[in-house]
Parts: structure tokens; sequence; C-alpha cells
């Protein structure tokens, strides 16, 4: 599990917490909301730990020797529990079994204990109800954590019984450094999935050590720099390679919107410097130069238009011809 201090970003959380703890004020349930990757477990993990913790900081934080941290670090420790579920739902049945008639047990060798839902948003209305009683009246020394992806997914009687805790999107720069700092990434790597992930470290930290992240990115620029050569039957012939790749999708037009956010910070400054792709300096120079402002404008709207239509269901071949026509005009 991880201790506050090793957590970037999210210092009003990290804060709030470290101080509840201290002043013996910490709530009975938060809901720990922000996308997949964003770092929710990873308070979730450093706020169990540190209240299991039986040699805290001088800040407040979990010292990672003492034998509660050692077990939550090995998954072990008998007063932490992650509820569970084998199908797309969490039904009233894992709920009842695994946190209402389990909560009811005193904790075994701390004064804490400890329950993580790491899906919540995913509970059915049904556990969500037999939950809230659990909510409003908790034992004393009981920590129920919900982690979301859209908060606004639970019940409103769930939501007004918790604190609710926003993950904010980082710094290009604090993802940047901190893959060059604990991956050892080239420099120019990290600025490219630091400004890719849009704030999000683990997305940046997954596509950072994938393979697959390389490749699409080679290919991603390779039908930029060749688009405005191409004819009709060769973008037939993408849209036909896109569509094999369709779940997917969404990270190469995110890699598009860099190139093309490229072209306009350059035709802007000048300045090679500020470029993702500082690489490919030759190539977005020429594509600035050809481009007017409203072109540039326009490409980065239709690509956002094309992720509309996508997630709306509209033909896969249809939005994206629609959007490589609208590139290549």
């Amino acid at each position: 599990m991880a201790n506050f201090k090793d957590i970037i970003g999210q210092d009003q959380i990290k804060k709030h917490l470290l101080e509840s703890i201290k002043k013996g004020s910490l709530s009975h349930a938060y809901i720990i909301n922000g996308e997949t990757g964003s770092g929710r477990r990873l308070l979730a993990s450093a706020l169990t730990k540190t209240l299991l913790c039986e040699n805290r900081t001088e800040q407040g934080d979990a010292c990672g020797k003492c034998k509660s941290c050692l077990q939550a670090d090995s998954g072990n420790h008998p007063d932490v529990r992650f509820i569970t579920h084998e199908k797309a739902s969490i039904s009233i049945d894992d709920i009842r079994s695994q946190l209402i008639n389990d909560i009811t047990i005193k904790p075994y060798s701390s004064t804490h204990k400890i329950y993580i839902i790491p899906d919540a948003n995913r509970m059915t209305e049904q556990a969500q109800n037999a939950l809230l009683k659990t909510i409003e009246e908790p034992p004393e020394y009981a920590t129920i954590l919900l982690l979301t992806e859209n908060s606004q997914n639970l019940l409103q009687t769930i939501i007004s019984r918790c604190i609710i805790l926003n993950t904010e999107p980082l710094r290009q720069e604090e993802i940047t450094q901190y893959l060059i700092k604990n991956l050892q990434m080239e420099p120019e790597q990290a600025k490219i999935a630091a400004g890719f992930c849009q704030g999000n470290v683990g997305k940046a930290i997954h596509f950072a050590t994938s393979e697959d992240f390389s490749e699409m990115k080679e290919d991603t620029l390779r039908l930029l720099k060749r688009i405005d050569e191409m004819d009709i039957p060769d973008i037939m012939t993408i849209i036909k390679e896109l569509s094999q790749r369709k779940g997917r999708i969404n990270e190469y037009l995110d890699l598009m919107l860099l190139w093309y956010r490229d072209v306009l910070m350059f035709k802007v400054t000048k300045d090679a410097n500020l470029l993702l792709y500082r690489n490919e300096y030759k190539s977005i120079s020429r594509q600035a130069s050809i481009r007017n402002y409203a072109d540039i404008e326009k490409i980065i709207k239709a690509i956002d238009k094309a992720k509309i239509r996508l997630n709306a269901n509209v033909n896969f071949d249809t939005a994206i011809g629609l959007l490589l026509l609208t590139i290549k005009e």
C-alpha cells in the first residue's frame, strides 16, 4: 500500500486527510471520486495504511515499518476488507456478505476496521439501499471508502452521508518529472506521455511503459505526415486499419490532437522548444506554414467531434472518414 508521501499531486486531499487523522475528526465514510488512473486507489490505500499504523511519523503519515504497515503492504492485514464482485455490478448479496454482516465484528488487531469498495459506482440500487443504514449508523471503529469514476451514479442518500473527495488532474510538468525520475524515461518520451494523459498519472505510466503506445504514436505520425498527399483509396485503407483497433480509437484521436496542438503552438510562437513532438519539428513547421489558424482550429474541433460521434454510436467508418477528410481539406 502507498504512503501519502509517495503520491504525487492531490495536495488538498492529502492535507485534509492527514489533518483529520491528527485531530481525530476523520469521517466514517468517504467517496473518493476520479477517473481510473487518477490516484483514487492510492489515496484510499494511503489512508488505510496510515489509520492502521502503530507508529506514525511527525507528519502523520504511516511509518512503513511496524507490523501493521508490513501487513498492509503485503495485502494481508486482518482489518482491511476490499469488496469484490464477480459480475458486472455489485449486488446486494455482495454488500451484505462482505460488508454488512462483517462490520459488526470488531477489529482483530487495530483500533480501526476499513472497508474499501473499489467500484462503488457499480453498486445496484438495492445494494446501495442496503448499505445506507450501515453508513448512517456505523460502528465507531469502521471507515468505509467508496471509490468511484462518477459519484453521480450513486444515490443521493449515499452521497449526502459521505464526504466527497474529487481527485484533480496533475500538471504536465509534475507527470513528466515523475516519469523521468521513477521510470527512467527519456525526457522527450516522458513529455509526450504526460501531454497525452491529460493530467492522469496512471494513464501516463500505463502508456509510457507500453510497447503499444510507441507503435500507436508512430502509426499516428505516419498518417498525419502523409495525409495531405493521400487520395480517397488511401484514406479508405486507413479507415479499415483503424476499424481493426476500435477499442483504442480514443487514444489515436488524443495523439492526433497533440499533433495539431503542436502545429498551432508553433504557428503562434515559432518556438520548437514548446513542442511535444519536438523530433518532428520539420513536419510540424511545414504544416504550420501551409495551414491558417482557422484550418487548424477546424481540425481540432473535428477531432473532438469524432469522439462525440463515436460515443453516440455513430457508424465508425463514417465518423473517422469525416474526420480524415476534414484534415485533408
